[in-house]
């Protein structure tokens, strides 16, 4: 076995947390820079009080506008928070979490459909499509495949990264926070910074293949059956890293989405949108 494909069987049963779905036929695979960067990736909650390199966010907003886009129509935007006063009551808006506090860059993505809508009006022409559900979702597609781009972009210059959902917990208040016109929305966030040595972070395993892939067409019986071992694979990891949860995995991520009274306030997420200028035909 070559030494890249010593390094990429490793690389994936940390990904999985088992040798057995680590072994999938990838034998034809080498290891290369790419694959190394997206098979490493993990979650960062702590970083170095240390400024990113000049051009840094211009780099990582070149690498998220080279993601694909629907039609062309770019129907998206980023905002960058580097203010410390202005990260804090971002931070209290996402359920007070400090590490948007201690990252030197907060972007913040957003759905974007008031460029279109102000080159419709100088330009005179209809746009009645933007107040229809489709839209919004492209616009969801796009602001994610762009963050995704630019994560990757900031883990190949060694930056650590981790989304922050807890943009929609108040998008009115995070609107308003953020000078947003109508037609715009905050999907989430993304802290950006140098990973803090001292607080070592793990790949966190993903269920196994047969649980997400499925061939030809969705084969249902293949969900519970799979996830059997993923379950006794996550209890380890909790145990180990000593991360307190409700339950097994399935109950623990039950336990997530039991009710809106486990959604911290995205349960009016329809309603905020609808304030925020978007009709959703």
């Amino acid at each position: 076995m070559s030494t890249t494909s010593s390094a990429l069987d490793a690389l994936l049963q940390a990904r999985y947390g088992s040798s057995t779905d680590a072994a999938h036929s990838v034998a034809a695979h080498t290891l290369n820079p790419c694959l190394e960067t997206q098979l490493k990736h993990r979650s960062v909650r702590s970083y170095q009080d240390k400024a990113l390199a000049p051009d840094t966010l211009e780099l990582l907003v070149a690498a998220a506008q080279s993601a694909s886009t629907s039609s062309n129509l770019q129907s998206w935007s980023v905002v960058a928070v580097e203010d410390p006063e202005r990260k804090n009551r971002l931070a209290r808006l996402a359920g007070n979490q400090d590490h948007i506090r201690a990252c030197p860059l907060f972007l913040v993505w957003l759905v974007d459909l008031a460029r279109l809508d102000a080159l419709g009006e100088r330009r005179g022409l209809a746009r009645d499509s933007l107040d229809y559900l489709e839209l919004l979702m492209v616009g969801i597609i796009d602001a994610t495949l762009a963050a995704q781009n630019a994560a990757l972009a900031a883990e190949s210059l060694g930056l650590g990264i981790v989304y922050i959902g807890g943009m929609r917990n108040q998008p009115e208040a995070v609107a308003a926070e953020l000078g947003l016109p109508p037609r715009t929305f905050a999907v989430f966030g993304m802290c950006v910074g140098h990973p803090n040595p001292e607080r070592i972070t793990s790949v966190k395993p993903r269920l196994p293949q047969q649980a997400v892939l499925h061939r030809e067409q969705y084969q249902a019986h293949q969900v519970t059956t799979s996830a059997d071992n993923y379950i006794a694979i996550m209890s380890s990891f909790y145990q180990r890293h000593g991360i307190k949860t409700n339950g097994d995995w399935d109950q623990h991520s039950l336990h997530r989405v039991r009710g809106p009274d486990a959604m911290t306030g995205r349960e009016r997420l329809a309603e905020a949108l609808r304030k925020l200028g978007f009709a959703m035909r």
